[in-house]
């Protein structure tokens, strides 16, 4: 089972650019690679450039053959993605992923999310910061 994500990075306007991310989304994992692998502004604009992402860190192809590591975009497979705006925190983090990063001034910030539903759609959230470690736990 996926444990959903949406990565941002936080424009000049205060709004966030995004994209879903849909493996491994807890912070011992997806927090400690964007960490490690994507810690500029351009780099995480040229991650978010691709489209939803199914791993950012693959080290297999759409057909399951091994290869290096790379991100799987779901526009690799044929999908029409696009990364979103949104014009404030409150429309990125109502999405109903577990996990949200925004990426702003050189850092990347985890949030914890859980949401109160109506009708299957996400009307609130919780969004709790919490700490990504400093390296992939083993």
């Amino acid at each position: 089972m996926a444990t959903r994500a949406r990565i941002g990075l936080r424009l000049a306007d205060d709004s966030i650019l995004s994209v879903y991310h849909h493996w491994d989304g807890y912070p011992k994992w997806l927090g400690v690679t964007l960490r490690n692998k994507f810690n500029t502004k351009e780099q995480v604009a040229e991650l978010l450039d691709g489209g939803d992402i199914s791993c950012c860190d693959s080290d297999t192809d759409w057909k399951l053959n091994k290869v290096d590591n790379h991100v799987q975009y779901y526009n690799d497979r044929g999908e029409k993605t696009e990364p979103r705006l949104d014009i404030n925190e409150n429309d990125f983090f109502l999405n109903g992923e577990e996990f949200a990063y925004i990426f702003e001034n050189g850092n990347w910030t985890c949030y914890d999310l859980s949401y109160k539903y109506e009708n299957y759609e996400p009307v609130s959230y919780i969004a709790e910061p919490v700490e990504i470690p400093t390296e992939v736990a083993v």
